[in-house]
C-alpha cells in the first residue's frame, strides 16, 4: 500500500467532494488582488465560480470593458495559480 501525506489525502478527498468548486471560488477571491492588482480588485464587486464559469461583477464601465479584453488572460492566470483547469469561461457582468 502506497503512503501519501495527509495534505495529499485531503486534496484527493476534496476533489471528489461536492465542495471542491466552492473551495476553489474562495481561493480565487483570496488571491484576486494578487492576480489582477489592487486597483482592479478594489472595483470588483463580486466573483463567483459556477459550473467552471468565473463570473466577475463590477459596476465600473471602463473596468468591464478592460476585463472583457482580458478574459483569456484571467482564465489562464487563475488556472495556473490553482494548478487546475477550474475556470473554463469568464463572464463579466
Amino acid at each position: 500500500m502506497a503512503q501519501v501525506s495527509l495534505q495529499q489525502a485531503m486534496q484527493e478527498l476534496l476533489k471528489k467532494s461536492r465542495f471542491h468548486q466552492r473551495v476553489q471560488a474562495l481561493q480565487i477571491k483570496d488571491v484576486w488582488a494578487e492576480i489582477m492588482g489592487k486597483t482592479i480588485a478594489q472595483y470588483t464587486d463580486d466573483i463567483q465560480l459556477i459550473e467552471n464559469k468565473l463570473i466577475i461583477t463590477t459596476h465600473t464601465a471602463p473596468l468591464k470593458q478592460e476585463l472583457m479584453f482580458q478574459r483569456e488572460k484571467i482564465k489562464n492566470r487563475i488556472n495556473e495559480h490553482l494548478n487546475d483547469y477550474a475556470v473554463h469561461e469568464v463572464h463579466i457582468k
